[in-house]
């Protein structure tokens, strides 16, 4: 199969790239070669930007398309018409957050999804569309973004489009760092904060299983839209924390600390305690505990969490120097332990 991977090598679409070339396909990338634009020096690589110049894809053809990168309807709408009748299916990565309410669990596919008003359509065109992630509004609009974009993709290539939903995307190359904050603080030891329940579940998916089965999407020519986060069921938190400290053959002692603690506090959700959503904030229940259904009919399945726990781990020490962007930092946390200790004398 000739495969076109729209965007660069940097988390998905390096292990999309991989899983091609192991399946013994034709890759073909197109990005701006930005991103470690040395690896992969037996692909083909056509330079351009999705925003303002896709000249190097004309007069090809391929026969499958994955789009890593489209975010905004205006760059999603120049590729689709840039590739419409010379791709002959085209797989396009949206996003659990176009649903419009998580106020309950197990949604599907089915589930009513977000657009954009009038009013948020001008908040979009306001957004670089070379560097969306520049503009606070992307940020915001970022599910009726992807909503946009999904119907755009699927006019183009009615019958002839994948549509996965990913949730939090984790493993090796993880640059978003919130999966690696939980296995770097816990193989640091010590008391770790955790928050919540216990019990309470999480959704993740390896990147590698999510590129293994969007290219067997692209090779069956399978269409439709699936939930792609994971596993079924979903993991306790205790259960995704305790696997990293096996992994990392830990003595780290978990502090589990109430949501109403965490929230008085002020603590981050996401942001400063990955995974974690406050069990009274009801609008957001679901977004852990999708219906993934459709997408396992469809062939996608998950490696243990133990190895994407240990490959993770495995990881750590070639990511960088550059600042975390996602966990809490440990003056602060320990700050928060010593007041939750207090309050339980």
């Amino acid at each position: 199969m000739k495969l076109l991977v729209l965007g660069g090598p940097r988390f998905l679409g390096r292990f999309v790239i991989e899983r091609a070339l192991a399946r013994g396909h034709q890759v073909t990338i197109f990005n701006r070669g930005r991103t470690e634009p040395a690896l992969f020096p037996e692909v083909e690589k056509l330079r351009g930007d999705r925003a303002t110049d896709v000249s190097a894809l004309a007069g090809r053809s391929w026969d499958a398309a994955i789009d890593t990168s489209g975010f905004l309807p205006a760059t999603v709408r120049r590729m689709t018409e840039a590739l419409r009748g010379r791709v002959g299916h085209y797989t396009f990565v949206s996003s659990i957050s176009v649903y419009s309410d998580f106020s309950r669990a197990r949604m599907d596919e089915a589930s009513p999804a977000s657009t954009l008003t009038p009013e948020q359509w001008k908040e979009a065109e306001a957004i670089d569309a070379s560097e969306p992630r520049n503009t606070p509004a992307f940020y915001t609009l970022y599910g009726p973004l992807k909503t946009e974009c999904e119907v755009l993709v699927q006019q183009a290539f009615p019958g002839r489009s994948a549509i996965p939903r990913p949730g939090l995307i984790v493993g090796p190359n993880d640059y978003m760092d919130r999966f690696p904050y939980w296995v770097r603080r816990i193989a640091e030891g010590g008391d770790v904060l955790a928050p919540g329940r216990p019990q309470r579940n999480v959704q993740v998916i390896d990147v590698r299983d999510l590129a293994d089965w969007m290219v067997r999407l692209a090779e069956d020519r399978v269409a439709g839209v699936f939930n792609a986060t994971g596993p079924e069921p979903p993991t306790p938190m205790a259960e995704l924390l305790e696997t990293c400290r096996t992994v990392a053959r830990s003595d780290a002692r978990f502090v589990w600390v109430d949501d109403a603690f965490l929230v008085e506090r002020k603590v981050g959700v996401w942001e400063e305690l990955p995974l974690w959503l406050p069990e009274s904030d009801t609008g957001h229940r679901g977004i852990l505990d999708m219906n993934v259904d459709r997408a396992i009919a469809a062939g996608l399945t998950y490696r243990p969490l133990h190895e994407t726990a240990r490959d993770t781990l495995a990881w750590l020490p070639g990511r960088g120097a550059q600042e975390w962007r996602a966990g809490l930092a440990r003056e602060k946390e320990r700050a928060l332990l010593e007041e939750w200790a207090a309050r339980a004398e």
